[in-house]
């Protein structure tokens, strides 16, 4: 559906072809994150940054400093409960892979120490006084 490419409209404006105003907007509007090429929605961080600052002051490149480094820790995490799902041959990933992925490293455990993963399970962890003698030992009497 085009209309007339010449004349002017009704409010004296000239009048432009659907297709072409469409084109126009579609090669010129990017999101803030397809900008700054994070996956993370930039001016949703940006928003809820304001909200908790006090001030509401905010240099440009914060939210999307945040959202670079959420993107990191999130790519981080999905590396290591992909690799607890595939040591359990299992396809998908699931909390039980979650928390032992994050349980097993030593920098993602610290900065997730207070969070509890539903459905996570806990660490298998058997204590050595628990665990039988040696074989030898037994053997023996």
């Amino acid at each position: 559906m085009t209309f007339s490419q010449g004349g002017k409209g009704k409010h004296g404006k000239s009048v432009l072809s659907i297709e072409s105003a469409m084109a126009s907007r579609k090669s010129t509007r990017k999101t803030k994150s397809e900008r700054a090429g994070v996956i993370f929605p930039v001016a949703r961080l940006r928003r809820y940054l304001k909200m908790l600052n006090a001030n509401k002051r905010l240099t440009i490149s914060a939210p999307i400093y945040l959202a670079a480094v959420l993107e990191y820790l999130v790519a981080e995490l999905l590396e290591l409960a992909g690799n607890a799902c595939h040591d359990h041959r299992k396809r998908h990933i699931r909390p039980r892979h979650i928390q032992l992925a994050v349980r097993n490293d030593d920098e993602i455990n610290k900065l997730l120490k207070d969070v509890h993963i539903n459905g996570g399970g806990v660490l298998p962890f058997i204590r050595p006084e628990l665990l039988p003698k040696d074989k030898q030992h037994h053997a023996s009497r």
